[in-house]
């Protein structure tokens, strides 16, 4: 449910109260007013404790009612049982925003779940905003304002990067490492159980929030997909969101009836919903904050070529291998610019890219190596590579990459290499901005993130297209099959599947379904005309070739007739003769339904190389025209699409076909729980796309 009034009273409150301060060490409502006091919040802190007549040598107060102005946010810190009655009290009083630091809700079963929707309930009827349950509050270093509602041990220091953490104990690890690096926070929330304030809520607040440059989030769940698509989408050509999503590997995998839900994992939704908004993904809070670091002190990459200096060989190449193997260039640099850096620098150093100013330079000679690579058109970023070998030379190298890359708008990344690393040259290159890792991939994997961002970014977004009504002859169609099936669902029958594929538009090779007999298979190839294919349709039977149901390349009615008669130990329901297609490019188009995210849509090599091959992009239905680019032209067979080695260009068009009407089948039909058309033989230009086979599976109908 989307929070209809604004975050301020959480972020800018005028003042604060914390119910449960507690002159007890160790206690949580003791800690966070301590962190009010010591972060120097810019306004009234008042401790609300029935017990004391002063808190921290503050005067405290018995309740909300009897404090001498309505607090604007409340901390509550009280054991779950009072949590209720603290928040309808400060509901009644306009209180315009609660932070609930205390667990024992939702996370703990049945009546923990109750306990938390009175909250809500209580907030939401007085509009007052609730942070949490079971979370570690919120910062706002702002000079201005100078909030530290939480426990935290670290008060973040000021900043441009906003960050959200579902983990308080994560979002306390995390606030440490920025500080470590020296990234300033622009505002931070733990958002625990997410019973009100969500992730979409903090992110439209962040998007109109002046001092946040970039957007960091934690996650472990999403619990509004489709609206986190429409606002990340939308706060992404402002600003970049970089997000961890847990549970890669914990959704559980689904028990796969075809290709295409085997190869849509439990991690691949998000990772389709990420490309999709230009959100960047990060594998680690390392990488997330890694990211961070570049996006809010360099400027964006204008491309993905990369120079890199370097006073050590070693280093230049494993860099360069890193930035390769991310996906980024390290292209030969201009001839001008090799000439230049031959005049420069000693006889034994290396002019080209990566370029190697030798152990034994002066900084000098590295700051004017760095300035002129930096200059050269042909990079768009540089990676600046330091050995220390005596380490007295750090801080004027750091001073020289700073001054290098204050003349230039492209971004440069720094990397101090050392057993131990070299602090004083890190610190120096943080604090004036330069980002510094320790080591060359963590730079280039950084980069590599920024780069794609921008590419995201300044590609125009499309529309979302609007889904076309479901066929009537498809609806009626499926109300038939569920009436066969029953409630727990299954897979059509070819039949089926042909009906369904003739109402929305799917081209299906022509085919016969007959009686499982050798003569009616002879019948029907007679009938289409060689050579054809035969199928047995085996109950509870997916994968045909495995189980030995189908028969390629027949070009008699002997071969027929021997194919039927091999076919029968395997009891069919029925035979499938088809046309055989030759030539072509054999993908795959399919669907799975996420119970989540919605249609999942795959396309990708194809027919028995499907889950060799694993060659597939994904992307979430309903689909916008650069998704189906994406489809279309991210797995590596999109290159056939356009003649691959001396082979004509493929029907684009044809295919391009349907992918958009199967991806309109899956949103149309909310039951269906997978969709696959494998192979889809793609012949030259001008020649269609047929599918040889399309599976249709009806979904189990939920219990009541």
């Amino acid at each position: 449910m989307a929070i209809d009034r604004s975050l301020a009273s959480l972020f800018r409150p005028r003042s604060v109260a914390v119910v449960g301060a507690s002159r007890r060490p160790g206690s949580v409502g003791g800690a966070v007013f301590a962190n009010l006091l010591k972060g120097g919040f810019q306004g009234p802190a008042y401790p609300v404790n029935a017990k004391a007549a002063h808190v921290q040598s503050v005067r405290a107060w018995p309740t909300l009612e009897s404090l001498p102005e309505v607090p604007e946010l409340v901390v509550v810190a009280v054991p779950s049982a009072q949590v209720p009655e603290v928040v309808e009290r400060a509901a009644k009083l306009g209180v315009g925003a609660t932070i609930v630091l205390t667990a024992g809700f939702r996370e703990v079963g049945e009546a923990g779940r109750l306990a938390e929707s009175r909250l809500v309930e209580s907030a939401r009827a007085a509009k007052m905003v609730l942070l949490g349950p079971n979370c570690l509050g919120a910062q706002n270093p702002d000079p201005a304002v100078r909030l530290d509602a939480t426990f935290a041990t670290t008060f973040a220091p000021d900043g441009g990067v906003a960050y959200a953490s579902q983990s308080g104990a994560l979002g306390l690890a995390a606030l440490d490492y920025a500080r470590e690096l020296g990234i300033g926070i622009s505002a931070f929330a733990s958002l625990g159980n997410k019973a009100d304030v969500s992730g979409n809520d903090l992110l439209e607040h962040f998007e109109s929030d002046p001092r946040t440059q970039v957007v960091l989030l934690y996650l472990e769940s999403l619990g509004n997909p489709a609206r986190f698509r429409e606002i990340a989408a939308r706060v992404g050509r402002k600003k970049p969101i970089a997000m961890v999503k847990s549970g890669r590997s914990s959704s559980g995998a689904r028990a796969a009836g075809s290709h295409t839900g085997a190869l849509a994992g439990p991690d691949a939704a998000i990772s389709a919903l990420c490309a999709q908004t230009g959100v960047i993904r990060a594998d680690t809070l390392e990488q997330l904050f890694d990211v961070a670091m570049v996006l809010v002190n360099q400027p964006a990459p204008r491309g993905r070529r990369v120079g890199v200096v370097t006073n050590a060989g070693g280093p230049g190449i494993l860099a360069t291998d890193a930035l390769e193997a991310a996906g980024l260039l390290v292209p030969r640099l201009s001839a001008g610019t090799e000439r230049t850096l031959r005049g420069l620098l000693k006889a034994e150093a290396s002019v080209q890219n990566p370029v190697d100013v030798l152990a034994d330079s002066d900084p000098e000679a590295y700051r004017a190596a760095l300035q002129h690579v930096l200059a050269d058109p042909e990079v768009d970023a540089v990676v600046a590579l330091y050995v220390p070998p005596v380490t007295s030379h750090a801080e004027s190298v750091a001073a020289a990459i700073v001054q290098a890359a204050a003349g230039t708008d492209k971004p440069v990344l720094s990397c101090f290499m050392g057993s131990h690393g070299v602090p004083e040259a890190l610190a120096s290159l943080h604090k004036k901005k330069v980002p510094s890792f320790r080591f060359p991939e963590g730079a280039a994997k950084a980069l590599a993130l920024a780069v794609a961002y921008a590419e995201w970014r300044d590609t125009p977004p499309s529309r979302v297209e609007a889904t076309p009504p479901a066929p009537p002859a498809a609806v009626a169609l499926l109300a038939r099959a569920r009436a066969r099936l029953g409630p727990q669902g299954g897979w059509l029958d070819a039949a089926e599947a042909a009906s369904f594929a003739a109402a929305w538009g799917l081209s299906l090779v022509a085919e016969r379904r007959v009686e499982p007999s050798a003569g009616a298979a002879e019948a029907a190839a007679a009938e289409l005309g060689f050579p054809v294919v035969l199928k047995a349709e085996v109950e509870g039977v997916v994968h045909k070739t495995e189980a030995g149901a189908v028969a390629l390349g027949l070009t008699s009615v002997e071969q027929v007739r021997a194919a039927a008669q091999r076919m029968a130990v395997l009891d069919p329901l029925a035979f499938v003769v088809q046309r055989q297609l030759e030539g072509g490019e054999e993908w795959l188009v399919g669907a799975v339904r996420d119970p989540l995210y919605g249609p999942l849509v795959a396309v990708g090599a194809g027919g028995a190389r499907a889950e060799l091959w694993r060659d597939t992009c994904q992307r979430l239905a309903p689909l916008a025209a650069a998704d189906v680019e994406a489809l279309l032209e991210g797995p590596r067979v999109g290159q056939t699409l356009h003649g691959f080695r001396g082979a004509p260009p493929l029907d684009r068009n044809a295919l391009e076909h349907q992918v958009r009407a199967l991806a309109a089948a899956a949103c149309a039909h909310p039951e269906l729980a997978e969709l696959e058309m494998n192979p889809v033989r793609v012949q030259r230009q001008g020649h269609g796309a047929i599918a040889v086979d399309l599976r249709v599976h009806l979904g189990r109908l939920p219990a009541d």
